[in-house]
C-alpha cells in the first residue's frame, strides 16, 4: 500500500509541477494601423478637423504642434479639432493607446491659411505739400524684387546673437499683403529661419514721411524691425553710416503692446556709438491683433516718431554746439524689414512661444516735400 502510494505521488507530480508553478501573463495588446487625417476648412478661420482610427485603441491624444508647451489632448473617439491662429505647416501628433495603456503615434504635416483682417489704423495715399516718391502696397503675387532683395543667413548672428537663418523663402506676397515668417525648422544649422529684405541699391530717400502699416508678430524671442540704414555703409561702416530704427518690439512677458523708436549714430561728441529714443505703448491689446501704422517724419532739423499718427518721441538733429554730430542723419537710406528669432535683447524662444509668427505689411510709403 505504502509502494503504490509513491508511486501514485510519483506519477502526479508533473501534474503538480507543469499545472501550479509561475504561468506567464497574457501578453499586453498594442494599437495597430494607426492613421491620421486632416480636414482643413477653407474659409480662412484655421479650423482643422482631425480623425484618427486604430485597431485595438480605447483612447487617443493629439498634438496639434503650434507650440511646444501646448498639452495633449484627450479624444476618446479618435476626433479632433484645432484652430489655428496664423498661416503655416503644422506637424500633428496622435498617440493611440490600448486598454493595455500601450501605445503606438501616428503624425502628418498639415497646410493651414488663415484670412488676414485689415482691421485696424490706416493713413491717406496723400499728404498737403508732399509727393508720393516711391510705395509698394505688395499688390503683385510675388515680392517686387525690382524694389527688394533677401539677405541670407545667419552671419554670426547679426551682431546680436540671433538664432535664424534668414532666406527669401519664409516671405511671399499673397491678397495684398507682405508676410514674413519666422518658423521653427533647421536651416543652414540654425533652429529658426525668417526673412530679412532690403532696398538697398534699388530704393533709397533722404528726408520726407515714411507710413508703414503692419500686423507684428508676437511671443518670446521674436523681434521684428522695420529700420533703415544709411546707404555709405560699406564706406564707414556702422554706426557712422547712421541707423533709423523706425519700428522694433520684442515679443514675450507681455512686452507685444510697446513698440521702439530709435536712431544710432556715430557721436562725435563722446567718441563712440550713441543712441537714443522712445517708446509706444498701446492703452489695450497688442500689436499682433490688428494694423497700426508706423511712421517716420524726417527733415534737416529732426526726426519724429508716430504710431497711428499719435507723435510719441522725437530728437533734435541740430544742436547749436556741435551740429556735426549728426551728419549721420543728412544722407540717403535704405530700408530692412526683418522678424529676428532670439537674440540679446528679446532673449530666445521658449517652450511658450508658437510658430509660424507672422508679420504682414500692408504698404509702405514714402513722401517727400514738393
Amino acid at each position: 500500500m505504502r509502494k503504490l502510494f509513491s508511486l501514485m505521488l510519483l506519477a502526479c507530480c508533473p501534474l503538480i509541477w507543469f499545472g501550479c508553478g509561475g504561468s506567464e501573463d497574457a501578453p499586453k495588446v498594442t494599437p495597430t494601423n494607426v492613421t491620421l487625417s486632416a480636414d482643413v476648412s477653407d474659409d480662412g478661420t484655421g479650423l482643422v478637423t482631425f480623425t484618427a482610427t486604430a485597431d485595438n485603441a480605447v483612447k487617443f491624444y493629439y498634438y496639434y504642434g503650434e507650440s511646444d508647451s501646448d498639452p495633449a489632448v484627450l479624444s476618446e473617439d479618435g476626433k479632433g479639432q484645432y484652430t489655428y491662429a496664423a498661416t503655416g505647416s503644422y506637424n500633428v501628433r496622435v498617440i493611440a493607446f490600448s486598454a493595455d495603456n500601450m501605445s503606438a503615434d501616428k503624425s502628418i504635416s498639415v497646410d493651414v491659411e488663415v484670412a488676414i483682417s485689415d482691421e485696424g489704423y490706416s493713413t491717406p495715399d496723400t499728404y498737403d505739400g508732399m509727393t508720393l516718391s516711391w510705395n509698394d502696397e505688395f499688390s503683385g503675387s510675388t515680392v517686387n524684387t525690382d524694389f527688394w532683395k533677401f539677405e541670407t543667413g545667419n552671419n554670426g548672428g547679426w551682431g546680436n546673437n540671433e538664432l535664424e537663418y534668414y532666406q527669401s523663402n519664409n516671405a511671399k506676397v499673397k491678397d495684398g499683403y507682405l508676410i514674413i515668417s519666422a518658423k521653427k525648422e533647421s536651416v543652414g544649422g540654425q533652429l529658426y529661419s525668417s526673412t530679412r529684405m532690403t532696398t538697398q541699391g534699388k530704393q533709397e530717400y533722404e528726408f520726407g514721411r515714411v507710413d508703414i502699416r503692419a500686423i507684428l508678430p508676437k511671443g518670446q524671442g521674436i523681434w521684428p524691425a522695420l529700420w533703415g540704414l544709411g546707404t555709405d555703409i560699406g564706406t564707414v561702416g556702422w554706426p557712422k553710416c547712421g541707423e533709423i530704427d523706425i519700428m522694433e518690439m520684442i515679443g514675450g512677458s507681455g512686452r507685444e503692446k510697446t513698440v521702439y523708436g530709435t536712431p544710432h549714430w556715430w557721436d562725435t561728441d563722446a567718441i563712440g556709438h550713441a543712441s537714443a529714443g522712445g517708446h509706444y505703448d498701446l492703452s489695450s491689446g497688442t500689436f499682433a491683433d490688428k494694423f497700426h501704422v508706423f511712421s517716420l517724419i524726417w527733415t534737416a532739423d529732426v526726426l519724429q516718431w508716430y504710431v497711428d499718427d499719435v507723435k510719441y518721441w522725437e530728437i533734435d538733429i541740430t544742436p547749436a554746439n556741435a551740429p556735426e554730430r549728426f551728419d549721420e542723419f543728412r544722407h540717403n537710406y535704405f530700408f530692412i524689414f526683418n522678424v529676428a528669432v532670439g537674440g540679446a535683447w528679446p532673449g530666445n524662444p521658449d517652450s511658450s512661444t508658437k510658430f509660424p509668427q507672422l508679420m504682414v505689411v500692408d504698404y509702405i510709403r514714402v513722401f517727400q516735400p514738393l
